[in-house]
C-alpha cells in the first residue's frame, strides 16, 4: 500500500486591521467664528432654553471623552485663518500636491500659535497620505503632533493617522510605540485598536502576547470572525497548533468558519494529529456544503483518510474514501491503492479496472499496477 503524503501544515494569514484612512484636520466651529458670532450663537441657544443640551452635545461629540490631555486654548486667528481655509479648500478639491506644498510653506513660516502650525501639518500629512507619499506623511503628522496645537480629536487623529502610516511602512516597531502612548493618552478600549495592537505584537516577534490579545478580544466578542481567525494565526506563528486547533474547532461548532482555507486549516490540523474521525466530520461537511471544492487538496485528505482506514483494517470504507478521492487527485496514486485492495479481495476485475486508471491518471512508479494487470 502506497502510503499518502502527510498534509503539511497549513497556516491562516492575518486578517488586515488598519489602513491608513488620512483626513483632513476640521475647524470646530467656535474657531471658524467671530467672538461676536459665537455670542450670538449661546445667546439664541440661551434663549430657546437649550444652552445645556448644546453644552452636553459638544461634550458628547469628544472621539476620546477620556484623554488625559489637557487641549490647549489656541485658535487660528485673521490673515493665518484664512490662509488655512485657502489650505483646506485646495485639500477639499483633491489639490493635493498644492495643499501639501502651501501647508508646509505656511507652517514654516513666522508668528505662528501652536494651534495654526499643528493644523497646518496635519493638512500636509493628510496631502501626502492622499499622494501615498508615506515618509513625507509621517514626518508632516509627527510634527503635527509634536506642535501639541491641537484639540483632541484632530491631535489624537494625526496621532493614529501615524500609527497607521508606519503600519503600512513596516515600520513595526515605531508603530507599536506610538499606539501604545495612543492608548494611554486616550483610555480607549475599543475592540479596533486593541486588534491593531495584537497585530504589531505579532509582526514584531511577539506572537505569544498578540495571541493572547487577540483572544482577549474574542471573549468580549464571541462572535468576532477576525479576532478569532487572528488568534489561530498568532498562536499558529508562535507554535501552538494545539491552541490554534482548539479555537478554530470552537468557531466551527458556532458556524464561524465559512471559507474553504478557515476549512483546510482545521481538518489538516486534525489529520496530522490523528484525529482522523474528526477531520472526516469536518471534510464531508465542507464538500457537502460546496465550501470545500474537488481538487487535488480535497483528494490528499480523502487519501489520507483511506490510508488510516486501511491501517485500521476497514477496507470497505478505505475503498471508499480512496473513490473519493481518485477523480480529483493530480495523479493515479489513488487508484491504484484501490486496485490494491480489490486484488488482495480476490476482485481481479475491478482490481485491473482501477490499476487501468491509475496508468492513465500518471504514475510515478507504474510497476505495480502493470503487474496487477498482467496477474
Amino acid at each position: 500500500m502506497n502510503a499518502s503524503p502527510k498534509l503539511r501544515p497549513l497556516v491562516l494569514a492575518l486578517c488586515t486591521i488598519v489602513s491608513v484612512a488620512a483626513v483632513a484636520p476640521a475647524f470646530a466651529q467656535q474657531q471658524a467664528e467671530s467672538g461676536s458670532m459665537r455670542d450670538q450663537r449661546a445667546k439664541r441657544m440661551k434663549e430657546l432654553g437649550k444652552e445645556k443640551d448644546s453644552k452636553q452635545a459638544a461634550k458628547e461629540e469628544a472621539m476620546w471623552p477620556g484623554a488625559t490631555r489637557v487641549e490647549p486654548k489656541d485658535e487660528a486667528k485673521g490673515k493665518n485663518l484664512k490662509s488655512l481655509q485657502d489650505i483646506q479648500k485646495l485639500y477639499t478639491d483633491e489639490d493635493y500636491a498644492g495643499a501639501m506644498a502651501k501647508a508646509e510653506a505656511f507652517a514654516a513660516g513666522s508668528g505662528l500659535n501652536a494651534y495654526e502650525q499643528s493644523f497646518a501639518y496635519q493638512l500636509a500629512g493628510a496631502s501626502a497620505s492622499a499622494l501615498q507619499d508615506e515618509a513625507k506623511s509621517a514626518e508632516y503628522f509627527k510634527k503635527a503632533i509634536d506642535a501639541n496645537g491641537l484639540d483632541n480629536n484632530n491631535h489624537y487623529t494625526a496621532m493614529y493617522n501615524l500609527v497607521a502610516t508606519y503600519y503600512t511602512a513596516g515600520k513595526n516597531e515605531e508603530a507599536l510605540a506610538l499606539l501604545d502612548k495612543f492608548l494611554a493618552e486616550t483610555k480607549s478600549e475599543k475592540p479596533e485598536y486593541q486588534q491593531l495592537r495584537a497585530q504589531l505584537l505579532a509582526n514584531t516577534g511577539r506572537g505569544g502576547e498578540a495571541a493572547k490579545t487577540f483572544e482577549d478580544q474574542l471573549a468580549k466578542n464571541p462572535n468576532d470572525k477576525k479576532a478569532l481567525l487572528n488568534a489561530v494565526s498568532a498562536y499558529q506563528a508562535s507554535g501552538d497548533d494545539a491552541k490554534a486547533t482548539k479555537l478554530l474547532e470552537e468557531g466551527y461548532n458556532k458556524g464561524m468558519l465559512t471559507e474553504a482555507k478557515q476549512l483546510q486549516v482545521l481538518y489538516s490540523n486534525y489529520l496530522n494529529a490523528e484525529r482522523f474521525k474528526d477531520a472526516q466530520k469536518v471534510i464531508e461537511d465542507g464538500a457537502a456544503k460546496g465550501i470545500l471544492k474537488e481538487g487535488p487538496d480535497l483528494a490528499t485528505a480523502y487519501s489520507l483518510l483511506g490510508q488510516n482506514a486501511y491501517y485500521n483494517g476497514s477496507d470497505a470504507d478505505a475503498l471508499n474514501f480512496y473513490g473519493k478521492a481518485a477523480p480529483m487527485a493530480k495523479d493515479g496514486e489513488a487508484y491504484l491503492n484501490q486496485a490494491k485492495i480489490l486484488r488482495a479481495q480476490g476482485k481481479t476485475a475491478d482490481a485491473k479496472a482501477a490499476a487501468q486508471k491509475a496508468l492513465d491518471k500518471g504514475l510515478k512508479k507504474p510497476q505495480e499496477a502493470k503487474e496487477i494487470l498482467a496477474d
